[in-house]
């Protein structure tokens, strides 16, 4: 072979861009390719699933002609085409559409299947229903947790608030011992060693804050004439019955 000239005419004519080629070679391959695939469509024998369908669409919308026997009775009779039918004119111009049923499902298969998805539907609606329900009442119990919590709280204070004014008052009658363990404050730091004031712990600990603070209160009324609520000592039971509104935080509120 001859070695090219680069200096002919053909060489200098030639495009040289860069990348070229390949986007040409690229193009003819994928007009290649589509002429392929229609070649292959048209070579293609067709089902006879879509043969049916052809002839089937063809035959619906092509028009009734004198071969139909029920259309050549309809004419005997005086029936011409695009008229309606009855003795009126108020039937049908058009026949009743063929719907075709293409599936290998049973009759009823469809109703049965929209049935399912209604139950479906209802029972997740009664679940959504059902997760509310629960949400708000346990979103309630939280509040009323909250609330008793709250009110023990207080209740708790009040007895701290009795016990403090019931040894300040008990003292200033020269009363060393309380007549409860638990009526008067407890100090920081006590001796638990002792055998009696455990099982005075273990009796005080059966009675319930509310009870505590009925009883103390009843207590500091009675022996002292003093109302932890009004926060007045009286001078006598009917100064206090007198003036006093009652014996709890409600009574006086």
């Amino acid at each position: 072979d001859e070695e090219e000239d680069y200096m002919s005419d053909l060489f200098v004519k030639q495009d040289v861009r860069p990348g070229l080629p390949m986007v040409r070679r690229m193009k003819e391959a994928i007009q290649k390719e589509e002429k392929q695939k229609e070649a292959n469509e048209k070579n293609r024998q067709k089902s006879i699933k879509e043969e049916e369908k052809e002839r089937r669409d063809l035959v619906l919308k092509s028009a009734l002609g004198n071969e139909n026997k029920g259309f050549a009775l309809l004419q005997k009779m005086g029936y011409k085409s695009g008229q309606a039918l009855g003795k009126s004119g108020e039937g049908i111009v058009e026949p009743i559409p063929l719907n075709i049923k293409t599936g290998r499902s049973g009759l009823g298969h469809e109703e049965l299947k929209k049935r399912k998805a209604e139950e479906k539907l209802e029972n997740y609606r009664k679940k959504l229903h059902m997760r509310k329900q629960a949400n708000e009442q346990a979103a309630d119990q939280f509040r009323l947790r909250f609330k008793n919590k709250q009110e023990e709280r207080k209740m708790e204070g009040d007895l701290r608030k009795s016990q403090r004014a019931c040894q300040q008052l008990d003292m200033q009658k020269d009363i060393d011992v309380p007549k409860e363990t638990w009526y008067w404050l407890e100090p920081e730091e006590e001796d638990k060693n002792d055998e009696n004031d455990k099982e005075d712990e273990c009796t005080s600990s059966d009675i319930s804050v509310s009870e505590k603070l009925h009883i103390l209160t009843a207590y500091l009324r009675e022996r002292h004439f003093y109302c932890i609520w009004c926060g007045t000592t009286y001078e006598d039971s009917e100064d206090l019955s007198s003036n006093c509104p009652g014996d709890s935080a409600a009574d006086h509120d």
